[in-house]
């Protein structure tokens, strides 16, 4: 049976949402995760956005996340939940996806990316002034600290390592 593969490196890590038939650790490459992208409704409200995660182009960068196949019959309906759960700036992209250990190809799999052009897009900002923002945040999807705190869980339940946000869920737990 023909299936598709969903990479996720935020939310979709630990809370896909969607049917899918198997899941698996993987990574993209030239890819970093970053707190740059605006949330004015999942996590926060228009007049103050929460930060989530979107991918910036990083040559020597790879992201680590969950990869989800699934199958034809479901894949419009999951396309369709994930377009509106990734609004706000987020665009559909193809990318190569590598899987930790013997026995996985690597596969295409759709991916949300929100660039720099999108008008919810908030780039770097100072650690203590990003984990401001986040602290007081919150959307129709609960707290930005909820976001950056399972985001971190499920990295290191992973074996991954990600700077940034471990960087940020410390100094949002600094306080």
């Amino acid at each position: 049976m023909f299936s598709r593969w969903v990479f996720g490196y935020g939310s979709l890590v630990w809370r896909p949402a969607f049917v899918f038939e198997d899941r698996a650790s993987g990574f993209i490459r030239g890819f970093a995760r970053r707190f740059w992208q605006g949330s004015p409704d999942h996590r926060g409200v228009p007049d103050d956005p929460g930060r989530v995660v979107t991918l910036v182009p990083d040559a020597e960068a790879i992201c680590w996340g969950m990869a989800y196949r699934v199958a034809e019959p479901v894949w419009d309906d999951v396309v369709r939940a994930l377009d509106d759960r990734e609004s706000g700036g987020f665009e559909r992209y193809e990318l190569a996806v590598g899987f930790a250990g013997e026995g996985r190809e690597p596969v295409e799999a759709l991916v949300y990316v929100a660039t720099e052009g999108n008008p919810n897009f908030l780039g770097p900002a100072p650690l203590e002034e990003m984990a401001r923002q986040v602290r007081r945040a919150r959307g129709k999807s609960g707290t930005n600290a909820d976001y950056v705190h399972q985001l971190a869980l499920a990295l290191r339940e992973l074996g991954a390592e990600d700077e940034h946000v471990f960087g940020l869920a410390e100094a949002i737990a600094r306080g």
